[in-house]
């Protein structure tokens, strides 16, 4: 078997930007609490973490570009919650958010996570930022995939 290049949460020495959305923030402010808990349990210090709070979903994959721009960073995080409503404004907002976060991720030489909750309802969104299992917290998640990406680039850059 050939080389196999694998990346781990070790978070000593990182820098991390975080875009996090205003709108829904009952449900944002649980997914920036988790990613902040989890990124200090594996070794990033409160002081290496930047958050920019937007106004709304659509408003994040700009400002991930800035802060990606200011080459301070190590990986860039980005939450927020689309919640669907009766409108086809719900599409809209998550697939143009989707597209450009996919977007700035594949021309970016860190990378930049997606961490956007796109659900039916408030419950199923509360659910998915904590609710009764603080472990199931998608901020967290993204959190944790932002450690291992950033290693596994560093061994990707490296060989």
């Amino acid at each position: 078997m050939g080389t196999v290049f694998e990346g781990h949460p070790d978070g000593a020495g990182s820098r991390i930007g975080i875009v996090v959305s205003r709108f829904n923030e009952q449900v944002t402010r649980q997914l920036l609490e988790g990613a902040r808990q989890c990124l200090q349990e594996h070794g990033v210090g409160e002081q290496d973490v930047e958050v920019a709070w937007v106004p709304g979903a659509f408003e994040i994959p700009q400002t991930a570009r800035i802060l990606r721009d200011r080459n301070r960073y190590q990986a860039i995080i980005c939450l927020g919650a689309v919640i669907r409503g009766g409108t086809p404004h719900f599409e809209y907002v998550a697939g143009e958010c989707a597209r450009g976060i996919r977007t700035l991720a594949l021309e970016s030489s860190i990378p930049v996570l997606f961490g956007v909750l796109t659900t039916d309802n408030l419950e199923q969104a509360l659910e998915r930022a904590g609710g009764r299992d603080p472990e199931n917290n998608k901020g967290r998640e993204a959190a944790l995939a932002a450690l291992e990406m950033i290693n596994l680039f560093k061994h990707l850059q490296a060989s």
